[in-house]
């Protein structure tokens, strides 16, 4: 860019002028980080290019910033995920914690300007037993006023939607109760505490549409997973959608969408990742595919109608839902410019449909899959799968292919792996114990993917471990929770089976399956395929040494990338405490930067000053066991 502007200030003295007369805007627009995925399609690309594969290593910490979560909840922590992205908007950083409080931060210092606490109740257990924030929304209200004209957006853990005056942190009076509106589960209510709101709202025409987080395996008749859209002014209710609205015979609750959204607002479209009907491992009372459940919908954002959905997986029994934020981008394949929507999946699969029908742009067969179901149950006899990129995560196994550190070990992951049943993807959950592969943490999960416009490039990363899913008879239920308290076991009430969900690992407590169990991926969106795959992650802060013998081996991850303009990817994400930035065109390690906590976040970057600042999230996660803290840390070049 700044090449092209010169070359042009030699031609065209009078561009050259009006050129230094808009750079700083051209640049807040450019270079900024305004939604969660980086823009309203969840891109997560910076147009900042001053950081390069060729002073990267001089990247260093510049400030950080404590949320107060591990001073103000010392007992919840423990049962918290510090998954933030910050935003960037009128001039401001925007940082929500776990427990949904909100700072206003100073992009070149990261000193607090405001903070809004919306007092959680924590003594309250909200599915899945985890406090979590991905992050908040901005609106600018076009209307002239004194207050409120720049607003930010909340969800919040305990199913409240929160509009802040962007300025000073205050809530906004004119919006709800005093700023609050309460998003209560419709037919059930008094079940409140079985939900919770973990993604960011998304914002568009005056629209604010919020998702929700349903606790899974609890029960057939579950709480139906409402989408709900209100006034970005008044907080007044607009439209809802209900997922299962496409399948009024059967019986289920959930279908939620609690991954990320997207908006194109031109369109006037919101694009929804929704997840799986309830309950997730037996379907056996929803016969058929489920239409809208585990697939991207768009709706209108106008009124909430269907203009088209795309389903990734048909009647699910594996928790195979929808994830990750879809992407927006326009892609060039085979010579072709078309505006895609990009949809990375927990099995591992990258699917790219056409953004105004929803039609697959790389072409997607229906394959053949194992059937033999449990009883009552009613599988799909094909799952579609695109013909381009190949799979990202391994999805065969054999107990041949057991690994372990030593032949004790391996013996035992074999042994476990042969008295699994197991023929390959899409295996039925079963009383004998399937192994799933990939588990259902993916594949990709809600860290999702980014996308390079100017190099036509997909960078996503996988975790490669499985699940053991053993099907329960309902009557020996409470019988195997009381043995085994420790474990996932839940019941699945008013099915026939409850269910048991353990990650395959060996005694020393390492996965069963062979490494790298978590990659970095690139794939060239002008032919599909994939141009590099490396390791991602060490077993530094897993097992003491254990790096030194295993070395970059991957590890599992939750958390996503982010690509610049620079020419980096930088991504968190593993079960090692570092922020790492690796070369966009060889997928080379370059550098990576120690964090005081586990970073399973996205990173984000901007210019501020003429500065190019890369911030992530470092606080780690309850789920995948990694340090707990509460920290956003800014990396920059030396000045």
């Amino acid at each position: 860019m700044l090449k092209s502007h010169s070359l042009l200030a030699i031609r065209h003295p009078i561009l050259a002028l009006l050129l230094l007369l808009v750079p700083s805007y051209a640049a807040a627009a450019g270079d900024g980080w305004p939604a969660y995925g980086g823009d309203q399609g969840g891109m997560r690309f910076s147009s900042a290019r001053q950081i390069t594969p060729a002073n990267v290593n001089r990247l260093t910490e510049v400030w950080h910033h404590s949320t107060g979560a591990m001073a103000g909840h010392p007992d919840a922590i423990r049962r918290s995920a510090f998954e933030d992205t910050p935003i960037l908007a009128d001039g401001r950083l925007y940082v929500c914690s776990p427990f949904n409080a909100v700072s206003a931060l100073d992009p070149g210092t990261g000193k607090p300007i405001w903070r809004f606490d919306p007092h959680l109740a924590t003594k309250h257990v909200y599915y899945p037993n985890k406090f979590t924030c991905r992050g908040v929304a901005f609106w600018h209200d076009p209307k002239p006023r004194a207050v409120c004209a720049s607003r930010i957006i909340l969800n919040t853990n305990d199913l409240r939607l929160i509009a802040l005056d962007a300025a000073t942190g205050r809530p906004c009076e004119g919006f709800g109760d005093h700023g609050t509106v309460k998003i209560v589960p419709e037919k059930a209510p008094g079940r409140k505490h079985d939900m919770q709101i973990t993604s960011a709202p998304v914002v568009a025409n005056g629209t604010i549409i919020v998702g929700s987080s349903i606790n899974d395996n609890q029960r057939v008749d579950e709480v139906p997973g409402t989408v709900n859209a209100f006034d970005a002014e008044t907080g007044a209710p607009k439209w809802h959608f209900d997922v299962l609205s496409g399948s009024p015979k059967i019986r289920a609750g959930a279908a939620n969408v609690w991954g990320p959204m997207s908006i194109d607002e031109r369109r006037g479209l919101v694009f929804l990742p929704t997840s799986s009907p309830s309950p997730d491992f037996w379907g056996g009372y929803r016969s058929g595919d489920d239409t809208y459940a585990d697939s991207v919908a768009a709706l209108h954002i106008a009124d909430g109608s269907v203009a088209w959905s795309f389903q990734v997986t048909h009647h699910d029994v594996w928790d195979y839902d929808v994830a990750a934020q879809p992407t927006l981008a326009t892609i060039a394949y085979r010579g072709k410019r078309q505006d895609a929507v990009l949809v990375p999946t927990k099995q591992g699969l990258l699917f790219t449909l056409d953004r105004d029908s929803g039609k697959p742009i790389i072409p997607v067969v229906e394959r053949k899959v194992p059937q033999d179901g449990a009883p009552g149950e009613k599988l799909s006899p094909t799952q579609p799968f695109p013909v381009a990129p190949k799979p990202l995560a391994k999805s065969t196994i054999s107990p041949d292919d057991a690994w372990g550190l030593t032949f004790w070990d391996r013996g035992r992951c074999r042994a476990m792996m042969a008295n699994a049943k197991n023929e390959g993807i899409y295996t039925p959950p079963s009383t004998q114990g399937t192994i799933e592969f990939p588990f259902t943490g993916g594949g990709t999960n809600w860290g999702g993917l980014a996308f390079d416009p100017d190099n036509n490039t997909v960078y996503v990363n996988t975790s490669n471990a499985m699940h053991l899913i053993t099907l329960i008879p309902a009557k020996d239920y409470k019988r195997a929770a009381d043995a085994e308290p420790d474990k996932e076991i839940s019941p699945e009430k008013g099915a026939p089976f409850a269910m048991k969900r353990e990650v395959m690992l060996s005694p020393l407590g390492i996965p069963c399956n062979p490494p790298p169990w978590g990659q970095l991926h690139a794939v060239d969106m002008h032919t599909g395929q994939i141009k590099w795959s490396v390791p991602l992650g060490t077993t530094e802060d897993m097992f003491q040494y254990s790096q030194y013998i295993l070395g970059n081996i991957g590890v599992p991850d939750i958390g996503g990338p982010m690509v610049t303009a620079g020419g980096l990817v930088f991504i968190g994400a593993a079960m090692d405490d570092y922020l790492r930035a690796f070369d966009a065109k060889s997928g080379k390690e370059l550098w990576k930067g120690r964090l005081p906590a586990g970073g399973q976040a996205a990173p984000m970057s901007y210019m501020w000053k003429g500065k190019q600042y890369v911030l992530i999230a470092a606080g780690g996660h309850a789920m995948l066991g990694t340090r707990r803290g509460d920290e956003i840390v800014a990396y920059a070049l030396p000045d």
